[in-house]
C-alpha cells in the first residue's frame, strides 16, 4: 500500500517506525504551511526556517493530533502560528523543536528562495480559507472582511446588512475562537 493513500493520522501514527510516512505527510501539508507562514513574514529564508521549526514541533507532538478536533492542516496550522507568534515576540525564529530532535542547518539556495516566494503568493488565499474553515459562516466572513481585507466596520456592516455591533462581535468571537484552537494546539 502506497503511502500517499494513507489517512494523515495513519501517516503520524506510522512515524515512529517508519521515516517515509512523516515524509509523506510533511510532502502533503508543506506547500499550505509555507504560503501560511510566507503571507505573515514575507521572507523567503525566514519562512523556510519557520516552516523546518514547525513541522519539527508537529513531528515532536505528532502523537496529539486528534482527528475529531479537526483536520492535520488546521492542526499543522495552529502549530505555525504559534511559530509565526514566538518568532515575531522574541525577534528570531526559534529552532527548539529542530534542536531537540537534533535536526542539522542546511544550506538554502537563491533558487529555493525564490521557489518559497512564488508559492507563497500562488497559495495565499487557499490557506487563509483553511485557516478559516472551522469558523461558523457569519465569523469566518467578518473576519474575511475585517482581517484580509481590511475593510472598514461600517462598509462590512453594509456589506453583510447587519449593524457596526454585530460586526465586532462577530470578529471578536471568530478571533477568540481561532487564539483557543491555537492554545489548544500547543
Amino acid at each position: 500500500m502506497t503511502l500517499a493513500r494513507n489517512s494523515d493520522q495513519q501517516l503520524l501514527g506510522r512515524a515512529d517506525r517508519d521515516e517515509r510516512a512523516f515524509a509523506a505527510f510533511y510532502r502533503r501539508h508543506e506547500r499550505a504551511v509555507v504560503a501560511f507562514l510566507g503571507r505573515f513574514c514575507r521572507n523567503g529564508e525566514l519562512t523556510i526556517d519557520m516552516t523546518a521549526e514547525t513541522f519539527a514541533r508537529a513531528y515532536a507532538a505528532r502523537a496529539q493530533f486528534d482527528p475529531g478536533r479537526g483536520t492535520a492542516r488546521a492542526w499543522l496550522l495552529g502549530i505555525a502560528r504559534h511559530v509565526l507568534a514566538a518568532s515575531l515576540e522574541r525577534g528570531r525564529v526559534e529552532t527548539e523543536a529542530r534542536e531537540r530532535l537534533r535536526m542539522q542547518a542546511i544550506q538554502i539556495s537563491d533558487h529555493t528562495v525564490r521557489s518559497v516566494e512564488r508559492a507563497v503568493l500562488e497559495s495565499g488565499d487557499a490557506v487563509d480559507e483553511q485557516w478559516l474553515t472551522d469558523l461558523p459562516e457569519s465569523e469566518r466572513e467578518a473576519i474575511r472582511l475585517r482581517v484580509l481585507h481590511d475593510s472598514s466596520y461600517a462598509r462590512i456592516a453594509s456589506e453583510l446588512d447587519c449593524s457596526e455591533a454585530v460586526v465586532r462581535q462577530r470578529v471578536s468571537r471568530g478571533l477568540s475562537r481561532l487564539r483557543r484552537t491555537a492554545t489548544e494546539e500547543r
